[in-house]
């Protein structure tokens, strides 16, 4: 083996690999430089490298004297593990250092601001996000792309580039897909453009209008869906922004409008046609529909069509589930959407899982972190039938039944029930008095909550090694004539066995609950009606650690409790007819990454 003075040194079975101490280094200048999150910061800073699987003897032209020496080089052994836990705990506080944790997690854009209240505290600025590394290229691609095809009214002597350009841009739940579409939206409109937001999803765009304090008609000036372009604009918008693009049908219909008005051609080409430059975010990992056709081939087709130039992005990064890639990829090799071998849940400081045993004790968490300050909902599989709002009051039926524990689903409806104290269901997810009603994969798509209580249900069971899926049947009511669970499944009317095959039906339960499990950004509790599946999740979860490590909002440091921002009262919003300007060469606070 080398000497420690070496760049490289020769570890057996392995090949020639940088000395531990010197990859420190490299970690520990980036972490205390400028833009590192630790640049500014009043106290030492410092790094260890364990050899855990290594001896004294075997390593010892790594540990001898002329090995590197300095605050990041410190390189224990097997040998050495006492000692490493005392030099630890003497650079260490004994009360703990959860602030100074909380801190480097801000400046590392690990704990960003929830999307909607980004939006509220933006109040019609132009800057609404710091994007960060592939959001800030695609953004900057985009209104570079904007300037080159699109006409200037200040310099009508340019001549702009005719072509047709759509930018599709893939990334999984929680990459900032929305951010970089609200972003471009709000410095293309700063520029004079013509732009529209459009979503296939009633609960984002009715959480978004709610929460922000849009007025109905500033709302629809702006935002839109995809089924509003059966007659293109005209003249055609400069730049339509599509989210949630795996929401697309293959026709757009509605069961109010009259058989004419229904559209006669592919959706995407209704989109197509509205504008010169169209925008698409997807996530193929969200299609939870039978009727969702928005997929990666189905935009290429389009494209091509339509003799457009397609510029492709790919975002990987996530940014939701407080940044934990590892939780995001232990969700999707559980549910077997990923392929993966599956492991037990290793907590990572990031997200909190754990598996509750009734469903009294996953609510009494969920209301407990709300009434504290957090953001906090109950979500569901759709596992029981869903009775429309009764009576003239519009009182809701406790329609999810886990023994005697009754609860109701959010309102079915355009309108506030039970005396005005029940939210419609587009604002369910952001409005008080939501937490008392239990939402789905429909109400969900697209929104965030601090903490995230989930329940599985019968559609999805754990059978020795491996899930099985089950289609549910209802019964009414003797006497009231309410629809009631007679079989265990699913059921959600979009999935009936007449419209999907068994393997589909697979795959559409599995995305579901993909979109379930992926709605926290701090923590998430799993309950399952089925025994020997919350038996095998506990299994993966392991024992929660009490000892003030759940994120709780009582054991939250000061810097994390950031309380949700209040609706804005009408009218100050400050979103009226901003003045075109040249967009300001801002640099967004990047740091480290």
């Amino acid at each position: 083996m080398e000497r420690a003075t070496a760049e490289l040194v020769h570890v057996p079975g392995m090949g020639e690999k940088k000395h531990p101490a010197l990859q420190l280094r490299e970690y520990y200048q980036a972490f205390t430089s400028e833009r590192g999150p630790f640049g500014t910061v009043g106290f030492a800073c410092g790094g260890f490298a364990y050899l855990h699987n290594a001896t004294d003897d075997s390593v010892r032209p790594l540990i001898d004297v002329d090995a590197p020496t300095g605050a990041y080089a410190h390189v224990y052994t097997g040998d050495r593990r006492d000692q490493l836990l005392s030099d630890l705990r003497k650079n260490f506080a004994e009360d703990g250092a959860a602030s100074a944790a909380e801190t480097m997690l801000q400046r590392m854009g690990l704990r960003n601001t929830p999307l909607l209240d980004a939006m509220i505290r933006s109040r019609g600025e132009d800057t609404v996000f710091t994007l960060r590394g592939d959001q800030k290229k695609v953004a900057d691609q985009v209104l570079e792309t904007a300037a080159k095809i699109l006409p200037d009214a200040e310099r009508p002597a340019l001549v702009p580039d005719e072509r047709r350009v759509i930018f599709l841009v893939t990334g999984g739940a929680g990459t900032g897909k929305s951010a970089i579409g609200l972003q471009i939206k709000a410095e293309l409109e700063a520029q004079g453009r013509t732009v529209k937001y459009a979503s296939g999803s009633r609960a984002f765009n009715g959480a978004l209008q709610q929460h922000v304090g849009y007025g109905d008609r500033e709302f629809r000036e702006s935002f839109t869906y995809f089924s509003n372009f059966v007659t293109p604009p005209d003249p055609p918008l400069d730049v339509l922004i599509c989210d949630e693009a795996h929401r697309l049908r293959d026709r757009s219909t509605n069961r109010f409008w009259k058989p004419e008005n229904h559209g006669t051609g592919p959706q995407v080409d209704e989109l197509l046609a509205a504008s010169r430059l169209t925008v698409f975010f997807l996530d193929e990992g969200q299609s939870v529909r039978p009727h969702d056709v928005g997929t990666v081939a189905l935009i290429k087709d389009a494209a091509e069509r339509h003799d457009a130039r397609l510029v492709s992005s790919s975002l990987r990064e996530q940014f939701r589930c407080g940044g934990s890639d590892a939780y995001i990829r232990w969700v999707q090799a559980v549910l077997g959407v990923s392929g993966e071998p599956v492991e037990p849940w290793r907590p990572d400081g990031l997200m909190h899982i754990e598996v509750a045993d009734t469903p009294e004790e996953l609510e009494r968490i969920i209301r407990d972190e709300a009434l504290a300050g957090a953001s906090a909902r109950m979500v569901a599989g759709y596992c029981w039938p869903w009775t429309k709002p009764l009576g003239k009051e519009k009182r809701l039926e406790p329609d999810v039944r886990i023994g005697d524990w009754h609860r109701p689903w959010n309102a079915d409806s355009d309108s506030y029930c039970e005396d005005g104290q029940v939210p419609p269901s587009k604002i369910w997810s952001v409005d008080p008095n939501g937490l008392g009603q239990i939402g789905c994969v429909y109400t969900a798509q697209g929104l965030e909550w601090d903490w995230c209580g989930v329940i599985m249900g019968e559609d999805m069971v754990r059978r020795g090694d491996k899930w099985v899926f089950r289609r549910g049947k209802e019964r009414k009511e003797q006497g009231s004539g309410i629809k009631r669970v007679d079989l265990p499944g699913s059921f959600d009317p979009k999935v009936r066995p007449g419209s999907v095959d068994d393997d589909e039906f697979a795959r559409l339960v599995r995305h579901a609950y993909h979109v379930l499990m992926t709605r926290a950004s701090r923590a998430t509790v799993l309950y399952s009606t089925d025994a020997e599946t919350r038996a095998y999740l506990k299994e993966l979860v392991g024992e929660v650690e009490i000892h003030d490590l759940r994120p709780t909002w009582a054991n939250l440091p000061l810097e994390a409790r950031k309380p949700h921002l209040p609706r804005p009262r009408k009218g100050s919003s400050g979103r009226g007819k901003r003045k075109r300007k040249t967009r300001e060469a801002k640099e967004p606070d990047l740091r480290l990454f």
